[in-house]
């Protein structure tokens, strides 16, 4: 918003003598004061031609009376900050109601900011000592990813931005550069933050956010209205074997997969190379897989089933749990190797004697299947040599997108 205009005097040293009675032209001129003129009465003459830039009273409207009486009575607590709490204009409301006990505990949450406007909710961010044990809990004590997301409540891709922010503030320091520490200290105290809890069975009971969310699928975008019979069981396997337009499965396959769903979403989430697909070339996609088996944590669902089939064996629970854990992550661990291994095995590198340079060389295969119709395939240099890199080009992300731990 551009500056107000200041209400200073406005001066003119021509306005006696333009506005002089006199009709002479020669009159009026010759009062026109010149260089010969003396200075101390010409200041004397303008400062006697000071008038203000406006006179015009402000109106007091009702409104602006009722806002300032506002201000100057119930709205004067929030003119200044209280350490530790969001000054919210709910929050007066609140105190007008007298809530106490839960209300007012959850008020962080549950109250929006504006009272007008209910459908805005102010959203949480971190805490200083989260944030802190987030990046300890993955560089320091090694532990994965998703561990740490169930354990504090926070998503997978939280975690990892956390981690890569941290190393950046980290590096910052290092080199000597000042951090805008003022900045984040009133931002922490404005909005509500999520603490680190002490035990962290509180922070699954309060996490920061919701950490298994379905993502949407493009398959899913079309609204399809398939029919079936009363007597046929139609399930989330089904759904998604329709919707990626694949064959229905076999009687004896579906019996097998409902005997132990446990196994088949274990099988899906450590193998995912083997899941079936369908369609040709540029067409060939997998088959939609059910919900449990595409959230971010599918080994939670695994452990609800576990629980509500032994509701008295808690160690036992949480000793499959973790087992169950270890599993992922060596599966993981292994395909990632088994990745890399390929990738090695398909570049040929050769280094000159006495050159610090080594040449690099891959193999491909160029068809119709890798260069595409269009012949900008990625697998394979076509017309126009695959695609482009944008590294140096303006508005791409160039710092790390994920943590390799």
């Amino acid at each position: 918003m551009p500056p107000r205009v200041q209400n200073h005097p406005v001066v003119n040293s021509l306005l006696p003598y333009l506005s002089s009675p006199s009709t002479s032209s020669s009159s009026t001129i010759s009062k026109i004061p010149t260089k010969y003129s003396s200075s101390p009465s010409l200041q004397s003459t303008s400062r006697q031609t000071c008038r203000s830039f406006s006179s015009t009273v402000a109106a007091r409207t009702k409104l602006r009376t009722e806002m300032f009486a506002w201000l100057n009575g119930e709205g004067a607590a929030l003119k200044t900050h209280v350490p530790g709490s969001n000054n919210y204009v709910s929050q007066l409301r609140n105190k007008r109601r007298a809530v106490e006990g839960d209300e007012e505990e959850e008020g962080r949450r549950i109250v929006p900011p504006f009272p007008l406007n209910p459908n805005f909710l102010s959203q949480p961010i971190l805490s200083e000592e989260l944030r802190d044990a987030i990046y300890d809990r993955v560089v320091n004590q090694k532990q994965s990813v998703r561990v740490v997301s169930v354990d504090l409540g926070v998503d997978m891709r939280r975690v990892g931005a956390v981690v890569r922010l941290v190393e950046l503030e980290k590096r910052q320091k290092q080199q000597g550069k000042s951090m805008a520490l003022p900045y984040a200290r009133a931002i922490h105290e404005m909005v509500p933050t999520t603490p680190l809890y002490r035990n962290f069975r509180d922070n699954r009971i309060n996490p920061h956010e919701s950490i298994n969310d379905l993502p949407v699928h493009r398959l899913t975008d079309p609204q399809i209205f398939y029919p079936v019979s009363e007597s046929c069981q139609f399930n989330r396997v089904d759904a998604g074997r329709v919707f990626s337009a694949a064959p229905a499965l076999e009687n004896k396959q579906v019996v097998k997969n409902a005997a132990n769903p446990t196994e088949v979403i274990s099988r899906i989430t450590r193998n995912p190379s083997r899941i079936e697909k369908i369609g040709k070339g540029e067409d060939e996609q997998q088959v939609l897989q059910p919900a449990d088996a595409r959230i971010p944590h599918p080994h939670l669902v695994a452990h609800e089933r576990y629980r509500l089939s032994n509701p008295n064996e808690r160690r036992e629970v949480m000793n499959a749990y973790k087992q169950r854990i270890r599993e992922e992550e060596n599966a993981e661990k292994e395909r990632k190797r088994i990745a890399k291994e390929l990738r090695e095995r398909q570049i040929t590198r050769v280094q000159p004697e006495s050159s610090r340079f080594e040449f690099r060389f891959k193999d491909v295969v160029v068809s119709k299947e890798t260069t595409g119709t269009n012949g900008r395939g990625a697998q394979a240099p076509g017309r126009r040599y695959g695609v482009p890199s944008y590294d140096r080009k303006k508005g791409q992300v160039k710092i790390p997108t994920r943590v390799e731990v």
